[in-house]
């Protein structure tokens, strides 16, 4: 079968270089889990080194040109292949409760949602790694005080270890995408329940970044907080000086005070 064209509306760049691949590939510590689930695989070039591993290997894959190509290359993959939309898809239709990790060359007009819907599934995914637009990927991984910390670093270090790992160059997909890329590893926290009221937690980093130059004084004010409350000092501080565990501690005090 001949080769897949990209898809500019799917965001697909396919990574030709097989170092870049099995260096991805070997990001995974095959620990905790017995499952991968790759997303958007394309025509396999990440694919073929998780097969080699001792772990059984899922793909899940929208475009139906790379899933025909998938079958037809790929023997290993029979009875594997899902052909959904990852962000749609219900995981426990295969995996059914088990622990797995996602693993991809995540097509960067989605590699966001991928994050936000992997934190959605955190209680079954202890480890997570690919390659994302090089500032997203260390925006996930950015520490207080950078103007690139925000909300999405916040939600996934307050779950998981993030670990910003090499740059991936432009000439090494096709076709080559104007930015360079980054891949990163996610390893789960060993106790990864948050001392508050997760949903709470959630609404409080989200409201206090929308409006990030702000202080949080004025960027919660739709919280309702209570007067005694809001001369705490911590809210004369912009949301990119708090760390994860200054956000917990912030929610912990807005619960207290009734929220």
């Amino acid at each position: 079968m001949e080769k897949v064209k990209a898809k500019k509306h799917l965001g697909q760049h396919f990574l030709k270089d097989e170092n870049v691949a099995q260096n991805i590939a070997d990001t995974l510590s095959l620990q905790g889990y017995e499952d991968v689930l790759e997303i958007g695989p394309g025509m396999g070039v990440l694919t073929k080194y998780l097969l080699e591993k001792p772990i059984n290997t899922y793909v899940i894959e929208i475009d139906t040109e790379s899933v025909e190509y998938l079958d037809a290359n790929y023997p290993k993959l029979h009875g594997k292949i899902i052909s959904k939309d990852f962000l749609k898809y219900d995981v426990n239709e295969v995996f059914d409760g088990k622990q797995f990790a996602i693993i991809g060359n995540f097509p960067y007009n989605i590699s966001t949602q991928i994050v936000f819907r992997t934190l959605e599934l955190r209680n079954q995914i202890p480890e997570f790694a690919g390659m994302f637009q090089k500032e997203v990927a260390e925006r996930i991984c950015e520490k207080k005080g950078s103007k690139t910390y925000g909300i999405l670093s916040v939600l996934a270090q307050a779950f998981y270890d993030a670990e910003y790992l090499f740059t991936v160059d432009e000439h090494v997909f096709i076709p080559p995408p104007k930015v360079k890329s980054g891949v990163l590893r996610l390893r789960r926290k060993g106790n990864f329940s948050l001392p508050c009221g997760e949903k709470l937690f959630f609404t409080v980093v989200k409201t206090a970044f929308q409006q990030r130059r702000k202080t949080l004084r004025n960027s919660l004010k739709t919280l309702n907080l209570s007067d005694n409350l809001r001369e705490d000092e911590v809210f004369n501080l912009r949301p990119e000086q708090l760390s994860v565990e200054e956000f917990i501690a912030l929610t912990q005090k807005i619960e207290a005070d009734g929220v």
